[in-house]
């Protein structure tokens, strides 16, 4: 699993990259509902992706999805990667809401930029390949 931490140490890739996942501030983020968070595919590109509670999730078109457990300290944790997949919305929180319950999720973090369902693929393949690749170190963490 994806885990990180403000505070952990950084790994050689991650220091020539950045970190695996960070807070995306935008403007003042107090004013807003939800909060953006960037997470970093295994070719180095930084996804933004905006923050949900799982069940306070809207109905969502088509897109990348990360279902994330977010610890009383703060950290994020990956638990799935994905993209949905159905023409109705309302389908597709159905099934984010039924898996992140199974697996844990707290938190749905959702990358709504990638406009075709080639590019929701790659998105997909660069995250979960991001999260294999981490050093056992990090994973650890």
């Amino acid at each position: 699993m994806w885990t990180c931490s403000s505070d952990a140490s950084q790994s050689a890739s991650t220091e020539t990259w950045g970190p695996a996942d960070e807070p995306a501030l935008v403007c003042a983020e107090a004013a807003f509902d939800q909060a953006f968070h960037y997470w970093r595919g295994a070719s180095g590109r930084r996804y933004l992706h905006s923050v949900y509670s799982l069940v306070g999730c809207p109905a969502l078109p088509q897109a990348n999805f990360i279902l994330v457990r977010r610890h009383e300290d703060g950290t994020r944790e990956a638990l799935a990667f994905g993209n949905t997949k159905d023409d109705a919305m309302s389908l597709n929180l159905a099934h984010l809401r039924h898996e992140g319950a199974k697996i844990g999720a707290n938190e749905v973090h959702m990358h709504l930029l990638a406009d075709t369902a080639r590019a929701r693929r790659f998105v997909e393949a660069d995250l979960t390949a991001a999260q294999l690749h981490q050093p056992a170190s990090a994973k650890a963490a």
